[in-house]
């Protein structure tokens, strides 16, 4: 579990929050020209103010900005890299019933970090928020290594550009998608982040048999990428300081309260949870297509896990009966005190949002934090 002022933190968020009528409406005069950059960073600084402000209000300790400056939690990121540009595809992500915008990322050059990456600057901002507040700590998540070379490889055209520049040299790509993102982590270190996650869909979607027959008709071909998935993040998370925590979140998709993969993670546990050099795990397990909690018996002992049992998808509340019974279910394969509670993910993978209202979201935060209370106060005393 997390850690706060050195007392374990058993409930926790992923991060994004729905964006204000305040904020799309800036972002759409902004598209539309008729406000510059600044007044749309105006705009996106007093919103995130008001966001810190409203998380510590509820009782979180972890805090986040949002990622209201985005528009996706990942092409945003990626974009932000030397060597990576801005494309369209024929087609978006394909969810179940939906397909997204049909924004990409395709390589351009050599792959390098940029000094004046945008994640680094919105962090600055966030920590400036709360670096004199000692009942916060601001984190900043980021899309996996292995994401980005997910992303790369998405259709022929991205294949081609990529091959142009690397040719069929994986090792390259590895060190350079490696070097990239751990000079990305390192200079967030430096400017004062201590808590890093890595959002990552790449595992959700091998653990999908009836997505992967879609990319392939040999399931087999999994474990060879889940060898290159784990090598591209561990690559990027090597060698970083003692006091930084890393930690991941294994999503399915999570556009307009739509998902993208389903499926337990067993088909992935003895890779993901037994060899990524993560400190935690954030999870998935919100409903039936999720999977029973089994496989958690992969974790290596001594790494946290934040059960997702809260979903952000639906403004229905859980009820809380059934989630202290989930928790102590999930105890049966990673001990109780490794273990924490969140939403399954955020409430706005991408600027459009999930289906629910920022009141509503709320009140899942709140669930969240009661929840945990009860749980781990009751064992305390």
């Amino acid at each position: 579990m997390p850690k706060f002022n050195g007392q374990p933190l058993h409930y926790d968020i992923v991060g994004s929050f729905l964006r204000p009528k305040e904020l799309k409406d800036a972002r759409k005069d902004f598209e539309n020209h008729e406000i510059d950059h600044d007044q749309l960073t105006k705009v996106e600084n007093e919103e995130i103010t008001k966001l810190v402000a409203k998380e510590k209000e509820v009782g979180l300790k972890i805090v986040t900005d949002g990622e209201f400056r985005r528009s996706y939690w990942h092409l945003d990121t990626f974009w932000g890299f030397e060597g990576i540009k801005h494309t369209k595809q024929e087609h978006g992500y394909i969810f179940h019933d939906v397909e997204t915008r049909n924004d990409s990322a395709q390589v351009e050059g050599k792959i390098k970090f940029n000094p004046s990456h945008p994640d680094l600057e919105a962090y600055k901002f966030l920590y400036n928020l709360t670096k004199d507040d000692d009942s916060i700590v601001a984190r900043q998540s980021i899309p996996s290594p292995a994401q980005l070379y997910a992303e790369l490889v998405r259709g022929p055209e991205n294949i081609a550009a990529l091959e142009k520049f690397y040719g069929k040299d994986t090792e390259a790509l590895v060190q350079d998608i490696g070097k990239a993102y751990h000079d990305l982590i390192i200079a967030l270190y430096e400017v004062g982040c201590r808590d890093v996650k890595l959002d990552d869909c790449t595992w959700g979607m091998l653990a999908d048999k009836n997505f992967w027959k879609t990319m392939t008709d040999n399931y087999d071909d999994i474990e060879d990428l889940q060898k290159l998935y784990l090598r591209f993040n561990n690559e990027a998370i090597k060698n970083l300081p003692d006091d930084l925590r890393i930690s991941t979140h294994v999503c399915r998709g999570n556009y307009a309260s739509t998902w993208a993969a389903s499926g337990g993670y067993q088909p992935v546990a003895h890779t993901l949870f037994a060899e990524e050099n993560v400190d935690a795990y954030y999870l998935e397990f919100d409903d039936n297509r999720s999977g029973d909690f089994a496989p958690l018996k992969e974790v290596t002992p001594g790494k946290e896990v934040v059960l997702g049992l809260v979903t952000s998808k639906k403004p229905e509340l859980e009820d809380s009966v059934n989630l202290v019974k989930r928790i102590h279910e999930a105890a049966q394969y990673v001990p109780l005190e490794n273990l924490s509670l969140s939403t399954q993910c955020g409430f706005a993978s991408t600027e459009e949002g999930n289906h629910l209202t920022e009141k509503q979201q709320w009140k899942k935060i709140k669930l969240v934090i009661d929840t945990a209370d009860e749980v781990w106060q009751t064992v305390q005393n």
